[in-house]
């Protein structure tokens, strides 16, 4: 269910923004209408969807519109056109009372500087939203001391943001923001000012609320190696466009053009493609408990289809073990051609999860004659990862073009 949807939003700065808006839909680009007119064109024809409980990631090169493009969310940039929709609401048409009220319930922000009142102790920076909307003190106090422990800086509360580290501060800025409890978090460039050792602390610390909460976040950011570690999916910006939006998984595999692959260019993709983006159902699935599944039976399938390897699987799909021609035949030769196809087990053939990366996988690929077993979270078989396919994979994502025909066998 999509929560946030933008459709065709544009942003031009300058005096004149209706003149701008013109000659980009007239095709001029970003650089020919400053050129001619002085104007600024911050976010051009940008439309996309974000998913209720998802972390959508927007990220680009400094001067991409990624930080004008969160701020229209809640129009604390008027956008130039376009529409913004925030659970079934037009934000662009709201009045004063509904923005407000829209921006105190249903969004909060977090921004880069920490922008903590250094006059106020803890607790009171991040209640500060709540007194301003009027809430009496122990209920704004109570909903405070929740967020701080959310953030882990219960016992905190009475110091002063000076006798805090940048980190501590910054999980004080989040704090304030998840005080208000509100159904969607934007965050722009949240954690850019943190080392990078607080900065992972923090993206941690994200993900564990994420868990506990799963809030909508939009999260602006710049850096690549963030994005692929919180986000469900990422937008990339270019030059006030969004010029693609998927998965880590899907944008690695399919970029759009070549700012996209540059972005990912050096990415390693066994640590963000899994298992189950590269599955394949292409080998011969042997159905247990009927005469299909008897060894004799399964030996001749197999025979027949010129494969070395089968899957047995019940009527529902749930997978018990694989089989080979070799150990089909010596269960026939022990057992005077009888046996269960269960005594033809492959012991080494044990399944992985869809959402095992490939990193992890990559022991069993590379150690096993067998293509390997896939399974969901309920031991449902969803196909096989082959070395072929593997490598086929590799090579596409290292790939400049991002070219070739897969190898499924």
């Amino acid at each position: 269910m999509d929560i946030i949807t933008v459709k065709n939003l544009y942003k031009v700065f300058g005096a004149d923004p209706a003149k701008g808006l013109a000659l980009v839909k007239a095709g001029n680009s970003k650089e020919e209408i400053y050129e001619q007119t002085g104007l600024t064109v911050g976010v051009q024809d940008a439309s996309f969807t974000v998913a209720k409980g998802e972390i959508f990631v927007v990220m680009g090169l400094s001067g991409s519109g990624k930080s004008t493009l969160v701020r229209m969310l809640n129009r604390l940039i008027e956008p130039t056109a376009g529409e913004v929709w925030v659970d079934g609401d037009n934000v662009l048409t709201m009045n004063r009372d509904q923005l407000v009220k829209f921006r105190r319930s249903k969004t909060s922000m977090v921004f880069q500087s920490f922008a903590l009142m250094p006059h106020l102790n803890v607790l009171d920076n991040v209640c500060f939203g709540l007194e301003l909307d009027g809430m009496p003190r122990p209920q704004r106090e109570e909903r405070g001391m929740d967020a701080l422990k959310q953030v882990g800086l219960e016992g905190w509360e009475k110091a002063a943001p000076g006798e805090l580290s940048g980190g501590m501060q910054q999980r004080v800025g989040l704090a304030r923001g998840l005080a208000m409890d509100p159904d969607i978090l934007l965050m722009d460039e949240a954690f850019s000012a943190l080392d990078p050792l607080i900065r992972s602390e923090m993206q941690d610390e994200l993900l564990k609320l994420q868990d506990r909460h799963e809030r909508t976040i939009v999260f602006i950011s710049h850096d690549l190696d963030e994005a692929l570690r919180i986000g469900d999916r990422i937008a990339i910006m270019e030059g006030g466009r969004v010029v693609q939006v998927g998965s880590p998984e899907e944008i690695l595999q399919n970029p759009a053009d070549d700012y996209v692959r540059a972005f990912f260019r050096g990415v390693d993709p066994t640590g963000v493609i899994s298992a189950g983006d590269i599955v394949r159902d292409n080998q011969p699935k042997v159905i247990w408990h009927t005469p299909e599944g008897s060894p004799r039976a399964t030996l001749e399938l197999l025979n027949n289809q010129d494969r070395e390897f089968g899957y047995v699987v019940g009527s529902d799909r749930k997978f018990y073990g694989v089989v080979s021609t070799d150990s089909l035949r010596d269960l026939l030769e022990a057992k005077n051609g009888k046996g269960n196809i269960e005594q033809a087990f492959l012991e080494a053939a044990t399944p992985v999860q869809e959402g095992e990366c490939l990193q992890d996988i990559l022991p069993q690929v590379a150690s096993h004659l067998w293509p390997i077993p896939v399974v969901d979270e309920n031991n449902l078989y969803q196909g096989v990862v082959s070395k072929n396919r593997f490598l086929r994979t590799l090579y596409r994502a290292g790939n400049d073009n991002g070219n070739g025909n897969d190898l499924d066998q």
